[in-house]
């Protein structure tokens, strides 16, 4: 059951998200595309959307980079653990703070929907 969030006053933030992929173009990226349509419908502020190759490097210095322009950035994809999934390696070298509980709900959620591979997912969250 979801509860209301405990702060009365809601905040838009300017958003960001990062679809990270070797593969997806902009017509194939259905979770970025989600995630977008859920940001703007919630009121917050779409300001960057970008897809970025599975290349750690890559996807630390655009972070960087969107941190002058944005509140948040959520990426999503490469969090499994095939060899080019590397969007928790280059995101958790970053964190000043992590939120392990972000990754706890995450997974919770997901295995209610897709099952067992959802234990393979090193989704997090965190403060940069």
């Amino acid at each position: 059951m979801a509860l209301p969030h405990p702060d009365p006053d809601f905040v838009p933030a300017v958003c960001g998200v990062l679809t990270v992929s070797d593969t997806r173009t902009v017509d194939t990226d259905k979770s970025g595309q989600l995630i977008k349509t859920r940001l703007r419908e919630a009121g917050h502020r779409l300001e960057v959307y970008r897809l970025v190759k599975d290349e750690p490097d890559q996807i630390a210095g655009l972070v960087q980079r969107l941190t002058s322009s944005v509140d948040v950035i959520i990426c999503n994809g490469g969090t499994g653990i095939a060899p080019r999934d590397t969007t928790y390696d280059a995101i958790a070298t970053l964190l000043e703070k992590e939120i392990p509980g972000f990754g706890e709900i995450f997974r919770q959620l997901s295995y209610a929907e897709i099952g067992a591979r959802a234990i393979a997912s090193r989704a997090t969250a965190g403060v940069y």
